[in-house]
């Protein structure tokens, strides 16, 4: 029987999913990534911050941070690959580099507005030029 409470009555365990934590328990039931000026994009870039002293021996780290630091001390990633790779949910996923950044062990790179973008007619008379060179 999938899914049913196992010998003991826990119905905290499914044999075939394996353990199951709830997204609010990995959070502590926050649903926004600390204070309100922090905002994390889908590409938004997350890198770990190799300056801040004694980022992975923190005790303060639950399974799920020292995941998200080890995803991005490899390469720089962004919230959906961390989301898809650490098979989280994007909520969950930016209230945990919500509490990596206030703590100091990431650095974020927000993507370019497009209203700080040049425009396209712009770029194409660059073109033309350097084409003329």
């Amino acid at each position: 029987m999938t899914g049913a409470p196992g010998p003991t009555g826990s119905q905290w365990y499914d044999a075939d999913a394996g353990p199951l934590v709830r997204p609010y328990a990995m959070t502590g039931g926050r649903t926004r990534p600390g204070p309100s000026h922090v905002r994390f994009d889908l590409i938004a870039l997350v890198v770990v911050d190799d300056d801040a002293p004694g980022s992975a021996e923190d005790s303060s780290l639950g399974p799920e941070h020292r995941t998200l630091l080890s995803m991005c001390r490899c390469e720089t990633q962004s919230v959906a690959e961390l989301a898809a790779d650490a098979d989280l949910p994007v909520g969950v996923v930016r209230v945990l580099l919500g509490d990596l950044l206030e703590a100091g062990h990431v650095k974020v790179s927000r993507p370019v507005p497009p209203a700080q973008l040049p425009d396209e007619r712009i770029l194409r008379e660059v073109i033309e030029g350097l084409r003329a060179l």
